[in-house]
C-alpha cells in the first residue's frame, strides 16, 4: 500500500480540522512537527510526504529510496531541493490561491491597528482612563481616515488584487507595481514606477515574491521617499524589508508606522531588532492562517495527492 507522511502537520492542522480525506486515500500518518534528525527516520518508507516548512535537501532525499512524490502544503516551495527532484523523477506540487482573502483581510486588521489604536484604547477603557475623563470623547492621537488616501501595492498578483478591490471599497486611490500591468490590469488602479509608489502612497503594501528584484526593496534609498504620515504594511516575506533601516525609519519619524505579520527570522530571537520599536505592530505570520483558508490548503492536498495516485497531474512545480 502507498505511505502518505506528512512531517509537520501541526501548521496547517493544529486540531481544528482533520485529516479524513487523507487517510481515505491510503495509509497516511501525520506528525506535528519534526526535527532534523527526526526526518529520515520518518520518511524513509514514505511514497509520498506532505511538507510545510520541513527542508527535503539533496542530503536527505538520496536516502528516500521509495520517495516518488512531493506535496507542499503552501505556496512557496523553496525548502524542496527541485533539482535532485528532477533529476531522480520526483514529482512535487504545492498550492496556490488559498489564503488571498484571508492575508487581504489581514492587510487591513494591520492597517486599522495604526490608524484607529482600537486595542490601545480597549486597554485603556478596561484601565479606567476614559472614567476619568472630564469629556464624553476621548483620544490623545490622531486618528487617521483611510478614505481618499493612497494605498500602494507593490506586486499585483491575486493578493493584491484582492487587496485593490477592499481599498476601493474603502474609497481609497489604488495605484501598484507590478511586471504585468497589461495582463493584471484593473479599473480604478493606476500602474506606476517604484519611486513614485514610494513617493505617493500614504499606505504602501508588500506583495510580491521575494526575489533578487524585490529582496529589501523597504530599505533607507527608498523609504527616504515616503511621506512622514506613510504605513508600511508586509504580509508577504521578511526579505522584502531591510530591518534595520524600517527600525531607524520608525524611531526617527521617517514614517508614521509599521504593520508586519513577517519577519527575517521566524520565530524571531527574543532580542530581535524590530521588537519595542515604536509604532511598529508585528503578528505573528498568521495572515494567511484563517480556519476557512486552511480547510482549503486541506482541501487542496486531497485533491493533489488523489490526482497523483490516479495519474492526473495537479499544480507541478
Amino acid at each position: 500500500m502507498i505511505k502518505i507522511v506528512a512531517l509537520d502537520g501541526h501548521t496547517l492542522n493544529p486540531g481544528d480540522l482533520n485529516w479524513e480525506g487523507l487517510k481515505a486515500l491510503s495509509h497516511f500518518t501525520v506528525y506535528p512537527h519534526s526535527s532534523n534528525e527526526e526526518v529520515l527516520k520518518r520518511a524513509k518508507e514514505a511514497d509520498i510526504l506532505i511538507v510545510n516548512k520541513v527542508v527535503l535537501n539533496e542530503e536527505i532525499l538520496k536516502h528516500l529510496p521509495h520517495l516518488k512524490y512531493i506535496c507542499v502544503s503552501a505556496t512557496g516551495y523553496n525548502n524542496v531541493d527541485l533539482d535532485f527532484c528532477k533529476k531522480n523523477k520526483i514529482l512535487v506540487s504545492n498550492v496556490i490561491g488559498y489564503s488571498t482573502p484571508a492575508v487581504a483581510q489581514h492587510v487591513f486588521a494591520l492597517l486599522f491597528a495604526l490608524t484607529n489604536q482600537v486595542e490601545k484604547y480597549n486597554q485603556e477603557v478596561h484601565k479606567g482612563v476614559w472614567s476619568n475623563q472630564p469629556n464624553f470623547s476621548y483620544w490623545h492621537q490622531p486618528i487617521y481616515e483611510v478614505f481618499e488616501k493612497t494605498i500602494g501595492i507593490y506586486g499585483f498578483g491575486k493578493i493584491g488584487q484582492a487587496v485593490a478591490k477592499a481599498a476601493l471599497g474603502f474609497g481609497m486611490k489604488v495605484i501598484a507595481f507590478h511586471k504585468h500591468p497589461e495582463r493584471d490590469k484593473m479599473e480604478n488602479v493606476e500602474f506606476v514606477s517604484v519611486d513614485k509608489l514610494f513617493s505617493e502612497s500614504d499606505v504602501l503594501t508588500l506583495h510580491a515574491p521575494l526575489n533578487q528584484q524585490s529582496q529589501g526593496i523597504i530599505c533607507h534609498e527608498n523609504i527616504s521617499k515616503m511621506k512622514s504620515s506613510a504605513f508600511i504594511i508586509n504580509t508577504g516575506r521578511g526579505g522584502l524589508v531591510v530591518e534595520s533601516d524600517l527600525k531607524e525609519a520608525l524611531n526617527n519619524n521617517i514614517i508614521a508606522g509599521a504593520g508586519l505579520d513577517v519577519l527575517s527570522q521566524e520565530p524571531p530571537p527574543s532580542d530581535h531588532i524590530l521588537l519595542g520599536v515604536k509604532n511598529c505592530i508585528i503578528t505573528p505570520h498568521q495572515a494567511w492562517a484563517s480556519k476557512a483558508a486552511r480547510e482549503r490548503l486541506m482541501n487542496e492536498i486531497v485533491k493533489n495527492v488523489d490526482g497523483f495516485l490516479k495519474g492526473n497531474l495537479r499544480n507541478l512545480v
